[in-house]
């Protein structure tokens, strides 16, 4: 009880914190670029608990934390060092975690500056109009801008602490419960939008019929998505020298990979989006954006290709089949039909590329529903917002509350046989 109230205590600090503002930053600049941003800032922004709209010190979340951990996981398999670390247990993992703090605080200014940038090349000024008036150098206004970024990192910094505070005496994982938390206080925002569009806003009966059709489809997304989280593929394992009922088995996941290659894709294609904010609306800006934009056919395709490299990428670093034959073979288990060794290791990949497929699949749909929408119905501004609150959103949500329940379970089965044994 004690860890679920700290764990709360905490998301109510990340909360408050969601509503303050950066320093002498003029927030009306921020909503005309929200107005007319598409589903990657919308995604952003609802990942971040509606903090990017009110430009808050906590505007860039936990995402720069997620982009680094998965630059150091790329970088263990060709940088040595990075590699032996992984290897030296405990003390190897604290120096890998530090380096990760390190790199995403880094990454978290380079975005925040970015972002500034960004804003600053649409209408209205990034600082509030009485500094405006007074700055007679673009240097000067520079100067501010940076200052602006240091602060959106020192939140980003903020919010690694409060996560490694909830891992270690909350419950759960403070990482996901801080992204989930984002999510579900954007969600009285998604109800409110369409129920303005449709229902409020709207001239004809259809109106009502697409609104009852949109929340049809998130019910029938919620339902696919724990069905496909808690779906498992089991093998039969027996054991040579064991009498009676000693047969076991090994779980594999239709999903294994979880939401690791969406947010890995999506990390891919917000790097050059971010950077080409930086040189504002010039040439190479545009040609960037026709690429990278998921909206845009061709960064719509790239998007599809990286969410299947990753998911088969990430299920097979996931899930050995060597490993796992080698293990059996050492246990004197064996898979009923299959031949021990290298055959049990092919039975084991064939069948993870089957599960892979369909995990894929799932995954791909899930990622592109959100965009496709937006794209059918012409969302802009709050309402492509709104609507990327589907797929990935409630993956995320469904993959978190079961993985915490079943700490909380477990917590509790632990507390009660040590009130047994005292």
């Amino acid at each position: 009880m004690l860890r679920l109230a700290f764990t709360l205590a905490i998301l109510l600090v990340v909360r408050i914190g969601s509503h303050i503002t950066v320093p002498l930053f003029n927030t009306d600049a921020i909503v005309e670029f929200m107005a007319n941003s598409g589903s990657f800032v919308a995604i952003l922004n609802n990942f971040s608990g509606q903090s990017l709209e009110r430009f808050s010190i906590l505007a860039l979340g936990i995402s720069p934390y997620i982009t680094a951990s998965i630059a150091i996981q790329l970088l263990q398999m060709v940088i040595p060092q990075l590699k032996e670390w992984s290897e030296q247990g405990e003390t190897g993992k604290q120096k890998t975690n530090q380096l990760t703090r390190y790199l995403a605080v880094g990454l978290a200014f380079l975005q925040g500056y970015a972002l500034i940038i960004g804003v600053s090349t649409g209408p209205g000024t990034v600082l509030i109009p009485s500094l405006e008036a007074s700055i007679t150098s673009s240097g000067v206004r520079y100067l501010f801008y940076i200052y602006m970024a240091l602060v959106m990192a020192g939140g980003t910094a903020l919010m690694i602490w409060l996560a490694g505070l909830i891992t270690k005496k909350g419950v759960g994982n403070g990482t996901s419960l801080l992204i989930v938390a984002g999510i579900v206080t954007s969600l009285p925002t998604m109800w409110t939008t369409l129920w303005t569009k449709y229902i409020t806003n709207g001239t004809t009966g259809w109106s009502i019929v697409w609104f009852i059709v949109i929340m049809l489809l998130y019910f029938g997304i919620l339902l696919g998505v724990v069905y496909m989280q808690i779906a498992t593929r089991k093998i039969p394992v027996q054991y040579a020298n064991r009498q009676g009922k000693s047969d076991s088995n090994i779980p594999m996941k239709l999903n294994s990979a979880g939401v690791i290659p969406v947010i890995f894709a999506q990390t891919i294609m917000s790097i050059p989006l971010t950077f080409a904010s930086l040189s504002g609306g010039s040439t190479g800006n545009t040609w960037i954006n026709n690429i990278f934009s998921s909206q845009k056919p061709i960064g719509f395709i790239i998007y599809v290709i990286l969410i299947i490299v990753f998911t088969f990428f990430y299920s097979f670093m996931q899930i050995n089949p060597e490993k796992i034959a080698n293990n059996l073979s050492k246990s004197n288990a064996y898979v009923p039909g299959v031949r021990p060794g290298q055959d049990t290791q092919d039975f084991v990949a064939k069948l993870l590329f089957k599960i892979t497929v369909i995990g894929t699949t799932y995954l791909v749909i899930l990622a592109i529903l959100p965009i496709l929408t937006s794209v059918v119905f012409g969302f802009q501004g709050n309402e492509a917002q709104a609507i990327t609150l589907g797929g990935t959103s409630l993956l995320i949500i469904v993959g978190v509350a079961i993985e915490t329940t079943q700490q909380i379970e477990t917590d509790a089965s632990q507390t009660d046989y040590a009130g047994i044994f005292n």
